[in-house]
C-alpha cells in the first residue's frame, strides 16, 4: 500500500509540472547606441511574425511601432511615467484610435503590476512581473477573471540581448495581444 501511494503521489507531480503550456513564440531585443531597442517577434516556427521599435524622447516618453511580417506599421504604444514612478502606456492602431491602456506600478517588493483596460476601461486582465537573483524575469499574464492565461519569461546575455519565451495555457491564443 506505501508503495502505491508513493506512485501515485510521483504521478500527480509529475502531471503537475507538465502542465499544458504551449509555446506560442519568441522575442529577441537589441539596443543600438543610440539607445534605440527592435524586438522582433517568431511565432512558435521561428518564423518572423513583426517587430517593435521603441525610442525615448528628452521628456522621457517612450513611443513603440509596432510592425507586421512586411514591415507595415499596425500600431504604436505610448508610454509616460508620472512622478510616484507609475507607468501609462496608450495602445493605438495603425489609425491613431486607441485599443487599450496599460497602467504599470511597482510594490514593495520589486515586482511590477500591470493593469490592461479597452479602450472603455474595462478590465481585461493583468500581469505580474518578478525578477530573480539570476535576472531571469518572469511574467505571468491573467484574464479579467484572474485565471492564469500564459507566462513570458526574459534572460539578458552577456552582450544585452535580451531574449523572452512566450507561453500560453491554450494552442490557439497568442501572447502577442497582451
Amino acid at each position: 500500500m506505501k508503495r502505491l501511494t508513493m506512485m501515485l503521489m510521483a504521478l500527480i507531480t509529475t502531471i503537475a509540472m507538465n502542465a499544458q503550456y504551449y509555446n506560442v513564440g519568441t522575442s529577441t531585443s537589441t539596443t543600438d547606441i543610440f539607445g534605440t531597442e527592435t524586438t522582433t517577434h517568431r511565432n512558435q516556427y521561428g518564423n518572423t511574425t513583426g517587430t517593435s521599435t521603441s525610442s525615448t524622447d528628452i521628456f522621457g516618453t517612450t513611443t513603440t511601432t509596432h510592425r507586421d511580417s512586411y514591415g507595415n506599421t499596425i500600431g504604436t504604444s505610448t508610454s509616460s511615467t508620472d512622478i510616484f514612478g507609475n507607468t501609462t502606456t496608450t495602445h493605438r492602431d495603425r489609425y491613431g484610435n486607441t485599443t487599450g491602456t496599460t497602467r504599470t506600478n511597482q510594490d514593495v517588493f520589486g515586482n511590477t503590476n500591470s493593469t490592461h483596460t479597452d479602450p472603455y476601461g474595462r478590465s481585461t486582465g493583468t500581469s505580474t512581473t518578478s525578477t530573480n537573483v539570476l535576472g531571469t524575469t518572469t511574467t505571468t499574464h491573467r484574464d479579467n477573471y484572474g485565471s492564469t492565461i500564459g507566462t513570458s519569461t526574459s534572460t539578458t546575455d552577456i552582450f544585452g540581448t535580451r531574449s523572452t519565451q512566450q507561453r500560453s495555457n491554450s494552442s490557439n491564443t497568442s501572447i502577442w495581444t497582451w
